[in-house]
């Protein structure tokens, strides 16, 4: 059983400490003390006054970079056990957790469950009072692999799984109040799964223009989402979703 769910953000290192900031500020949390061999990793934490549990952690990284997650489970060498029986590859396996990689390419961590989490974070708030939260992780899939990957996803996690209103998307929801849900788009051509984040909005166009305030870069728009690139040309997008439905 998954315990807790962090969506995390691989940024090239010679841009980490401007997304560092990008990310905290339109998440409106504060960054933990860098950690690491290298202090490559740290956290973002909500306010203390909103006795909320972080789900976003951030990794300094050589190369693009991208999103991975990690998935905090009770008992990790089971965990792996099974998802090597789902035929993911183990890639590293350390003391304390391990680095596996999806059928179809995704990387993605076990990792220990340690305390009890409590409640993910509420929405934020805009200076304009609009709200906004990031709230998942979207799998961006190969149409040839899509039906092994899904099928992957929805064995590992045992969540809800729920085809969006576009042919191209699904969803992965969990029973239990997590920081981070999954969702699955097919593309339009194969090539190794990836991940992005989402941050769901009541008014993309709005949210969409306060992101490019603080750094982010217009990418496209459609009907209902927007594109963009963060300070580490790390795509993500603005979708029109109640961001307190999490």
């Amino acid at each position: 059983m998954i315990r807790w769910i962090w969506a995390f953000l691989d940024r090239p290192a010679q841009r980490f400490d401007d997304c560092a900031t990008f990310w905290s500020t339109v998440t409106a949390t504060q960054l933990s003390a860098r950690r690491g061999a290298n202090d490559e990793f740290l956290t973002l934490m909500p306010e203390p006054a909103l006795f909320a549990e972080a789900g976003v952690k951030m990794q300094a990284v050589t190369g693009l970079g991208g999103v991975h997650l990690d998935l905090d489970v009770d008992d990790i060498p089971a965990a792996v056990r099974a998802a090597l029986d789902l035929d993911a590859e183990l890639v590293a396996n350390h003391p304390d957790y391990a680095v596996l990689r999806s059928p179809g390419g995704q990387m993605f961590c076990l990792t220990p469950s340690g305390r009890p989490k409590g409640t993910p974070a509420p929405a934020v708030r805009a200076p304009d009072g609009r709200m906004s939260r990031l709230d998942r992780v979207c799998l961006d899939i190969g149409p040839t692999d899509y039906d092994a990957e899904a099928g992957f996803w929805k064995s590992l996690t045992g969540w809800e799984f729920r085809h969006g209103r576009s042919p191209e998307f699904a969803w992965l929801r969990p029973a239990e109040q997590l920081p981070v849900h999954l969702s699955l788009r097919r593309l339009g051509e194969d090539r190794p799964a990836s991940a992005h984040v989402d941050v769901s909005a009541g008014d993309i166009d709005a949210t969409a223009a306060w992101h490019q305030s603080l750094g982010a870069t217009l990418v496209r728009r459609h009907e209902h989402s927007i594109v963009l690139s963060d300070p580490g040309d790390a795509r993500y997008c603005v979708i029109a979703r109640d961001p307190n439905g999490i």
